[in-house]
């Protein structure tokens, strides 16, 4: 075994030795540097690698002469087989029978029989992969004849599966035209843009929401002639992706999936950072196979396969130990013991993976409930036996530095973790409750701070109103809406783009959510005296130019921030109304004088937020007249037979809810010089509502039934977030 292992990396040296003789002599070095994060692929239109005089490239040639990597000839055995994308499609006779399909039109890979590849303009998914276990997995029972559970048997991946394929001629922005994914103007704009921020193509296809992450992979899977993966199709088997560390899967963006006879199948999302597989199989000790998969699929896997899940029934098992005593001292011990740790630690972990704003622990009469708000919207995810809720409870209270012997009132605290290589902050609050302490951690992550404002869900008109309202130097703008819906993100937004050297910018937030560079940000401590009135005043006299206060509770604050924009600063704040119009009305209620409001407040936002459909699994359908006139859809859309909208159905890759995601809706005021008259008057909301929209307001219904018609959310979901 030893022989073994010494001739493999002996081999392995000997194929670095000849890949950089190879690469000496190509007029265009072809390997690239060992950087984990987005895919290579050919900037534009323009092939990125080098041929050998052959007309193979570095890497091909040493495919070929080694024959060891993808099992065979890199070239392919197949001229018909460039630009095509490789996929798994293993089905048993049965299954065809079942499907309708001639069992003998269907080619048999498990005899090496390849049929001619499909057109590159409709590539093929990994359809139903098999589900091979490991051999420890197998209990005695033959794998290839182990039923599934949907009625088919499973099948022994093979290596003629992940044959490699010749690389496609296409340049990559070819390949996304004829898939149909993407138009020729499409893609042309992408290329002018790339000329100034000079990003990959497929980079800027992906932020300008051209194509999915998704379809880029299965192009570039098309571009570089290997195996495409589909991650949320396939069961990674532990013992494989064990193989190596979290580390340094994330390090490559890799992760092994299955063992293929005597290779390791590893979905990476660079196969063609050779240093990254050279690294792969001296760790492993296995000659790997690479396949594409999504950066994203990836990671989530990553996340599911290396995270510790004690939780549930098993940490019920290993935690059968006393009943812990209600004293300080043994609740500190109990803390300390492995499955407490290790079910504190899994919660956070899968929060963060799910994307989840919230964890909530809700003590219960006989369990501890964990539930998660993903979206806006609670899921319960796991019960934790009572005997744990004592340790449970007081271990997030240690991690948030509370006094853990103090039950009888609330306590506020905060923890800083990273998790997944991201910085998490986590608010801490606790709520006696009559079984218990409640604890609601709220996450924020740091990443989300430098938030665009185009990449929230403003239309284009009403993101050029908003821009140009807190372009000006001084005013008060005003954004609206409940707990919950966005608003400090919106502001943040705002801030980071005017942020600069030549401005003093100071915010008084209760709490300061994310902390910002270049910014002097105050947090309120009402129990010190330092409350949103108190610090304004101290900041008038520090010299700002713009202002942030966090929300406008009371008269007193309201004054001062009416004040502040009047004499020259810029002020920005937010305030719980449920539309714009109704904002300067309340300020009115709140005793601030109309004629101060109408001359101070220049633009009133208001926002919800609404979950967004799965670009994966979304279900079209053509509406009917009915449907459409009961949810207040426009006249011009009302007239057409073939409206055609999107409902959610559920897939792996949104967790089976049919949404992914959250948009911002918004209702965008401008005050002129109407509806300051209308404010000095003590006219209604409603009418400073109808002279709003005459003058171009969109509602937040109109702006909801507009990005439902672009097929973002649905009609049920703006009718929960929209009264």
């Amino acid at each position: 075994m030893a022989d073994q292992k010494h001739e493999r990396v002996a081999g392995r040296k000997a194929k670095r030795a000849l890949r950089d003789r190879v690469s000496a002599s190509e007029e265009e070095d072809v390997i690239a540097p060992p950087v984990a994060g987005p895919t290579n692929e050919s900037a534009g239109f323009e092939p990125v690698s080098g041929r050998t005089p052959s007309g193979m490239s570095a890497d091909e040639a040493i495919e070929a002469m080694f024959s060891s990597g993808n099992g065979g000839s890199a070239q392919g055995d197949d001229p018909g087989s460039a630009g095509q994308v490789v996929a798994v499609h293993v089905v048993t006779p049965d299954a065809d029978a079942a499907a309708g399909v001639d069992g003998a039109a269907e080619p048999d890979v498990r005899r090496g029989n390849v049929a001619s590849p499909p057109d590159v303009a409709n590539p093929p998914a990994v359809a139903n992969p098999p589900d091979v276990a490991s051999p420890q997995d197998a209990e005695g029972t033959d794998a290839a004849e182990a039923p599934e559970a949907d009625g088919r048997h499973r099948e022994e991946l093979t290596l003629d599966m992940f044959k490699a394929q010749r690389r496609s001629d296409l340049r990559i922005g070819e390949i996304v035209v004829e898939m149909g994914i993407a138009t020729r103007e499409q893609v042309e704009a992408a290329m002018a843009m790339q000329a100034e921020t000079r990003k990959r193509l497929g980079q800027l296809l992906v932020e300008q929401g051209v194509v999915s992450q998704l379809d880029l992979t299965k192009a570039l899977a098309t571009k570089f002639g290997v195996p495409f993966l589909d991650l949320t199709q396939i069961r990674v088997d532990p013992s494989a992706a064990h193989l190596i560390e979290d580390k340094l899967a994330r390090r490559y963006s890799a992760i092994p999936v299955r063992f293929v006879e005597d290779k390791v199948l590893v979905a990476m999302a660079d196969p063609q950072n050779l240093f990254a597989r050279d690294d792969l199989e001296i760790i492993t000790g296995y000659s790997i196979v690479a396949a594409i998969a999504s950066e994203e699929d990836i990671f989530k896997a990553i996340s599911h396969v290396y995270r510790e899940r004690e939780v549930g029934d098993n940490a019920e098992e290993k935690a059968l130990e006393a009943e812990p005593d209600e004293s300080v001292a043994d609740i500190r011990e109990v803390t300390t013991e492995a499955p407490v740790v290790k079910l504190i630690n899994n919660v956070i972990a899968q929060s963060v993976d799910d994307g989840a704003s919230d964890i909530h622990f809700e003590p219960q009469a006989k369990e501890l409930v964990v539930r998660y708000r993903i979206d806006g919207v609670l899921h319960e995810v796991m019960s934790v036996p009572r005997r744990l809720q004592s340790g449970v409870l007081s271990r997030l209270k240690i991690m948030a530095d509370l006094d853990i012997a103090e039950r009888r009132v609330p306590q506020d605290g905060r923890i800083g973790l990273m998790v997944g290589g991201k910085p998490i902050d986590m608010r801490v609050a606790t709520l006696p409750t009559v079984y218990g302490e409640k604890v609601v951690m709220r996450l924020l992550d740091k990443s989300n701070v430098m938030m665009r404002l185009e990449d929230l869900g403003f239309a284009p008109k009403a993101l050029k109103r908003f821009q140009r309202s807190f372009s000006k130097p001084y005013g008060a703008i005003l954004v609206t809406g409940p707990t919950g819906s966005g608003k400090s993100t919106t502001l943040y937004a705002a801030l980071n783009i005017l942020n600069s050297t030549e401005k003093n910018i100071i915010t008084v937030e209760d709490p300061v959510e994310y902390r910002l560079q270049g910014i002097n940000q105050v947090q309120v401590n009402t129990r010190a005296g330092l409350t949103f009135a108190g610090a304004l005043r101290s900041i008038l006299r520090s010299d700002p130019d713009i202002v942030m206060i966090g929300e406008i509770r009371d008269r007193e604050t309201a004054q001062i921030a009416v004040e502040a924009a009047l004499t020259g600063h810029l002020v920005l704040s937010t305030l719980h109304t449920n539309d714009a119009p109704g904002a300067l009305s309340r300020l009115t209620e709140m005793g601030i004088e109309p004629f101060l409001t109408a001359s101070a407040v220049d633009c009133v936002l208001a926002q919800r937020l609404a979950r967004r459909l799965c670009k994966h699994c979304r279900e079209p359908y053509v509406a009917t007249r009915e449907m459409l006139r009961r949810n207040d859809f426009p006249p011009e859309v009302l007239d057409r037979d073939d409206v055609t909208l999107y409902r959610a159905k559920g897939c792996p890759r949104c967790n089976g809810t049919g949404y992914k995601g959250r948009l911002g809706l918004y209702e965008v005021m401008v005050v002129s010089e109407a509806v300051r008259r209308l404010t000095v008057e003590r006219k209604s909301a409603d009418e400073i509502s109808r002279v709003a929209e005459a003058e171009g307001m969109k509602s937040l219904r109109e702006d909801g039934i507009d990005k439902v018609l672009q097929g973002l959310t649905s009609i049920e979901e703006i009718a929960r977030v929209i009264v």
